[in-house]
């Protein structure tokens, strides 16, 4: 018997959710823009989110990223005649200072320092240019196609640049690097002998905003990378070229959570269905999700979820064993899949003839 065949015949455990929610129509003065969901990818609004921009010093999530994979952050860093001389925002490093590789990165995504950048880049790449390597490389590594990194501070360059969506990519992969993020969410540190102030004002302004970038030069315009989370659900938003950047992420978010509430499809550890089983002591067998699943869904969408085994269950049939995958849909199209596994052991029966032998054996 086929998986196709034994998909269809349990069609009828097929759970079909129509979830209520107000869609609310949102819209930004930004000239490239984009919304995803962090934890599925799903993107929830874009405007030329395609389009090759300056991205300014957004550009240093991707040094932070890149610095945070390589380097350690108790490395002590003597600042380069170089680095201290950057021009644009800086931390205002002087020549020959030493600080920490964590210290820096504080004053690279707080208060923005291309000061810094250069600093960070030259003592884990080796050089600038070292450094700049190991940029694109991450870059491609994250499938980030439309994206080109010339310095580690994002000043303007005609081979530096990058579009909305490849920094949605950015930043999926920054939120799942702890120290990156928490490092981003800070709204003021002393360390290192200087006091910093983070110039994402998002943290303050949005509820559950997560930190991540701001940037700006004057050929970029704003640039703004951000995060938020609700019940559960993350949003990234990207906006480039925005002059209205802080009031547009808010919007984002407030259409995004509204409209696309994330809806649990599996827990891990739960129950999903039953499952029957041929030749077993019970006729049925608990299904467990091996992971857990969420997708962010609209009114007017359909999530449905197919069970579908390997093969037909007969017993004996182990606690644990991986015996098919719940696959969910979202109008017809699969949208991912979780393992699942048998919830309890079900021995096979005893025959009558076998109990027959016992009961024989024993009376003699």
């Amino acid at each position: 018997m086929t998986r196709r065949f034994l998909c269809c015949t349990l069609a009828a455990l097929c759970l079909y959710s129509i979830f209520p929610c107000r869609i609310l129509a949102v819209e930004t003065s930004a000239a490239s823009a984009i919304l995803m969901d962090a934890d599925s990818g799903r993107v929830l609004y874009e405007r030329n989110a395609d389009r090759k921009m300056l991205i300014a010093s957004t550009t240093k999530i991707l040094t932070a990223l890149v610095a945070i994979e390589e380097g350690d952050l108790h490395d002590s860093v003597k600042v380069s005649r170089e680095a201290a001389y950057t021009e644009g925002s800086a931390m205002y490093l002087t020549e020959g200072e030493t600080l920490t590789l964590e210290t820096l990165l504080y004053g690279v995504l707080l208060c923005s320092g291309n000061d810094a950048a250069v600093a960070v880049a030259q003592h884990v790449g080796g050089s600038v240019k070292g450094f700049v390597a190991l940029m694109n490389e991450k870059a491609r590594e994250l499938g980030m196609e439309h994206s080109s990194f010339a310095n580690p501070n994002g000043l303007d360059d005609e081979q530096h640049y990058s579009t909305a969506r490849d920094m949605a990519k950015l930043a999926r992969a920054a939120l799942e690097n702890e120290t990156l993020m928490r490092i981003a969410s800070t709204r003021s540190v002393t360390i290192g002998g200087r006091t910093m102030t983070n110039h994402n004002k998002l943290l303050h302004y949005v509820d559950g905003c997560l930190g991540l970038k701001t940037g700006y030069t004057k050929a970029a315009g704003r640039t703004l990378v951000s995060c938020a989370e609700k019940n559960g659900q993350r949003l990234i938003a990207v906006t480039l070229q925005d002059g209205n950047d802080w009031a547009d992420h808010q919007a984002l978010y407030e259409y995004g959570f509204s409209a696309y509430p994330a809806r649990t499809c599996a827990v891990r550890g739960q129950a999903l269905t039953q499952a029957s089983v041929s030749g077993g002591v019970s006729p049925t067998v608990p299904l467990i999700a091996g992971a857990g699943f969420c997708y962010p869904a609209a009114e007017t969408e359909r999530l449905t979820t197919r069970i579908c085994l390997d093969e037909p269950l007969r017993a004996p049939v182990s606690a644990g064993k991986t015996v098919g995958a719940a696959v969910f849909c979202l109008n017809g199209t699969e949208i991912g899949r979780v393992p699942l596994v048998a919830g309890r052991t079900v021995m096979p029966k005893v025959s009558s003839a076998l109990a027959g032998l016992k009961l024989e054996l024993k009376d003699e």
